[in-house]
């Protein structure tokens, strides 16, 4: 058996992987167990990792650090890819209300942390820990610390702080957000997605009975409103076709055309008439509608069309087809013509078989090629990332300078790509089930790391009365603040549950409670709020550190 104790205690390559791959898998696996219907699903490697810790497992501390930074960059940059084409989209939805209450949610805790500090008499050198750890916040901890060895304090009490009030961070903010859905939480409260979306495509037919456009081309009828539509079908004398926009409109034409849902009424007055037929339904036969015409979903997958218009293809004009929708991350989006395509994108092409089949050819609908993640590019923007994370940003009246850090700069550069990449030619486009397996990866090797780093002092600290009470006092700064914020994001500001629980998650720093609320919650609301908030709570929670000790200590 010397060869076993070897292998797991002697420090090397092989154990770090070893130990922390036996954490990460008992983890996940008791993250299946539901106590109370309630999971904490992924938070479960934390723990496990401070039993570890606890039982004399360690590894070398140098691949503890570099797996622990790794799987937080991982988990970050993935995060920020998934969310970055709704991000700044979410700025006209609640966006800026979201920020404004998660900065509220982050001054909220620091107020209370610096009354703890009269009240109980703890340290502010031991305070800034527990905030961290309250918080789930590492970064604000480094930036503690730092700040702490600048002005003579030992950085070893925030750092122990942190540890033993981290794991309650993690809990509490779950059991928080479990506990508003309990109490505050309306069947309206959860919502898929903003009702007001612009991006949510709706399909009806029309007839043309508006004298005011016989005889005018659809071009010319599309300036008299603002509204943007896209016509798929036109049925004139029991006849089917694909119309352009030099289509003459003429009376009793039927139309069928994507819209949005709040701009159907402003179509029923340019043309006319609305028929009740529901178009919208999931198991609409379109190629039983008419013999001459199919309907057929092509994916782009040729990288040379990554960031080209829609409308530059001229896909109409050459082969007689319509694109009447492009389902990205499975939302469905108007087919504009200006519209910035990406790898990936459904187009749903309308025409006659052979047309259809000549504009596969040019798309591409290569279903295989899209199956390999572009790893190059994930690389680059995790570079590109860390880069930013790095850059020194100085406050007047701060000597030490403040950075984003590991987890602010990739979060952010991931945004971006997501957003802009494909304008610059930037092929980013990965698999749901690649994008989850890679944020599970990276959010696993970090969870794992900081509890095998923070178990072997972890019991002795909570036995003794300060390690109590500042348990106390994290939880207090974790959860009143959730409870709060909560409330009136829902109640005064008007915004639905899955969106606060993303603020809450994002002001909180809290990724373990944002993988519970995407896990009983339906949409990417929680994810698009707390890539929203981060990285201004993540930037705010690293100077409100650093100035609790330069003024306090």
């Amino acid at each position: 058996m010397e060869w076993l104790q070897s292998v797991l205690f002697e420090h090397s390559a092989v154990q770090a992987v070893i130990v922390l791959s036996i954490i990460i898998a008992i983890g996940l696996g008791l993250g299946k167990i539901h106590i109370c219907g309630i999971s904490l699903g992924v938070t479960w490697v934390f723990f496990v990792g401070i039993i570890a810790g606890h039982l004399g497992f360690s590894i070398d501390p140098q691949m503890l650090m570099y797996a622990e930074s790794f799987g937080l960059v991982l988990f970050v940059y993935e995060l920020g890819v998934k969310v970055g084409p709704g991000f700044f989209s979410s700025f006209r939805h609640g966006g800026v209300r979201l920020n404004l209450l998660g900065l509220a949610t982050v001054l909220f805790g620091t107020l209370l942390a610096v009354a703890m500090v009269y009240l109980f008499g703890v340290p502010m050198a031991d305070m800034v820990g527990i905030l961290s750890g309250a918080t789930t916040n590492t970064p604000a901890l480094g930036a503690a610390q730092q700040a702490l060895e600048q002005v003579g304090v030992s950085a070893n009490g925030a750092a122990l702080s942190c540890a033993v009030t981290y794991p309650l961070g993690v809990v509490g903010v779950i059991i928080a957000i479990a506990l508003v859905r309990k109490i505050f939480v309306r069947p309206t409260d959860i919502k898929d997605t903003e009702p007001d979306d612009a991006n949510q495509t709706f399909i009806a037919a029309y007839q043309v009975h508006n004298p005011g456009v016989f005889g005018m081309s659809i071009r010319e009828a599309a300036t008299l409103i603002q509204h943007k539509f896209v016509i798929s079908r036109l049925w004139r004398n029991g006849t089917v076709s694909i119309p352009n926009s030099d289509t003459i409109l003429c009376d009793g034409d039927r139309l069928l055309v994507i819209t949005t849902e709040k701009d159907a009424p402003a179509m029923t007055l340019l043309f006319g008439e609305q028929e009740q037929t529901d178009w919208n339904a999931d198991d609409i036969d379109w190629d039983a509608i008419d013999s001459s015409l199919i309907s057929k979903q092509i994916i782009i997958s040729k990288p040379e069309l990554n960031g080209k218009k829609l409308g530059s293809l001229k896909l109409r004009n050459s082969y007689g087809i319509n694109i009447s929708r492009v389902i990205r991350s499975g939302v469905i989006l108007l087919a504009d013509p200006n519209l910035v395509l990406q790898i990936g994108d459904r187009l749903t092409v309308v025409g006659e078989a052979k047309s259809v089949e000549n504009v596969e050819k040019v798309l591409g609908n290569a279903v295989d090629v899209l199956r390999e993640p572009n790893m190059a590019a994930m690389f680059i923007g995790i570079v590109l990332g860390l880069l930013l994370g790095s850059i020194p940003f100085f406050i007047p009246g701060i000597s030490t300078p403040v950075k984003l850090g590991l987890a602010g700069g990739p979060i952010i550069v991931g945004i971006l790509i997501g957003r802009f990449g494909p304008q610059f030619h930037l092929v980013i486009f990965t698999t749901r089930s690649a994008n989850l397996m890679l944020r599970g990866i990276g959010l696993s090797l970090y969870l794992g790391c900081l509890g095998l780093a923070a178990g072997a002092n972890f019991l002795d600290t909570i036995m003794k009365a300060d390690g109590l009470i500042w348990i106390g006092i994290g939880f207090i700064i974790t959860f009143v603040p959730v409870v709060i914020m909560s409330w009136i994001a829902m109640r005064l500001s008007k915004i639905d549950f899955g969106s606060s629980c993303g603020m809450i998650c994002g002001a909180m720093a809290n990724p373990m409670a944002l993988d519970y609320a995407n896990s009983t919650l339906p949409g990417d609301n929680p994810s698009v709020g707390y890539a929203t908030v981060y990285p201004m709570a993540i930037f705010s929670r690293i100077v409100i550190a650093q100035l609790l000790v330069l003024i306090f200590v």
